[in-house]
């Protein structure tokens, strides 16, 4: 499995740290029982650009449990955390994000996700998005958010 992390020695606190967010996240938790039983998302991929954090941690989790393969790198390098980014890798998921990585480590990160050709894309200031229109316009996307509206505005 490729990624592109600091150090998969992390692993066990960011696994403390994700599980200590999941607890907090009833609703998720709720919705990744049923993607756990259901896989509304069996062969399909998802790329995320988001903030690499227990957070979406737990949602990438929820995502992969609903049978989605699931790569992830960061939409803010300032915000990832490092421990977190090392959990995922050791549970199967690709990321690609280095806590304050410049900008060309930034966008080989979003080209890495975008190489896995995701169906199904989710973005956080629209940094991926650009990326597939402007330079990858023929890749078949079949859905995508955005979460902020700064993005959308983009």
């Amino acid at each position: 499995m490729n990624h592109d992390i600091v150090d998969p020695g992390l692993a066990d606190g960011g696994r403390l740290r994700i599980e200590w967010s999941g607890r907090r996240m009833p609703v998720l938790d709720t919705i990744r029982e049923r993607f756990r039983l259901r896989k509304p998302l069996e062969g399909r991929t998802v790329g995320a650009c988001m903030h690499v954090t227990a957070e979406t941690a737990n949602l990438m989790l929820a995502l992969r449990d609903g049978g989605a393969s699931v790569v992830l790198c960061a939409s803010n390098p300032l915000s990832t955390q490092d421990d977190v980014a090392a959990a995922l890798v050791a549970e199967g998921i690709p990321v690609f994000a280095r806590r304050g990585e410049d900008s060309a480590t930034f966008y080989e990160h979003i080209n890495a996700v975008l190489d896995t050709q995701p169906e199904i894309v989710f973005d956080d200031g629209a940094d991926m998005v650009t990326v597939l229109h402007k330079e990858r316009a023929s890749q078949v996307v079949l859905g995508g958010l955005e979460e902020t509206t700064t993005g959308v505005i983009r």
